[in-house]
């Protein structure tokens, strides 16, 4: 069973900059398509980002296009996401999720995921 545990949220203010960590356990990062969803408050769950397993190919929502990063390292078996340039409106929690599928296509749905983390707080305000 894979286990997923993510990190690195906190306050920031706007324009600032963090690195969440989603820790893998139970399988090798480099086999998982591993998604990076957000929800803020009173909205719905959004997918933000998406690499695929076994090679670095990434799909960005438009909303954080530019701005977010994923990254993926093998030896810490841990799925990164860059989050730069924060607005107010990236407050949310942040979960990392395994997806069933091999591809990202779909991806912001949340469907056909096999696992979740529960998430860490990232509040932007100053």
């Amino acid at each position: 069973q894979v286990q997923l545990v993510e990190s690195g949220g906190g306050l920031v203010q706007p324009g600032g900059s963090l690195r969440l960590s989603c820790a893998v356990s139970g399988d090798t990062v480099d086999y998982l398509t591993i998604v990076w969803f957000r929800q803020a408050p009173g909205k719905d769950r959004e997918g933000v980002a998406c690499i695929y397993r076994s090679y670095n190919g990434k799909d960005y929502a438009d909303s954080v296009a530019n701005r977010f990063t994923i990254s993926r390292d093998k030896a810490k078996n841990t799925v990164y996401l860059q989050v730069n340039s924060l607005k107010s409106e990236d407050t949310a929690v942040y979960y990392c999720a395994q997806r069933q599928s091999p591809i990202c296509l779909g991806y912001t749905s949340g469907k056909d995921m096999a696992y979740w983390g529960r998430g860490t707080l990232v509040t932007v305000s100053s």
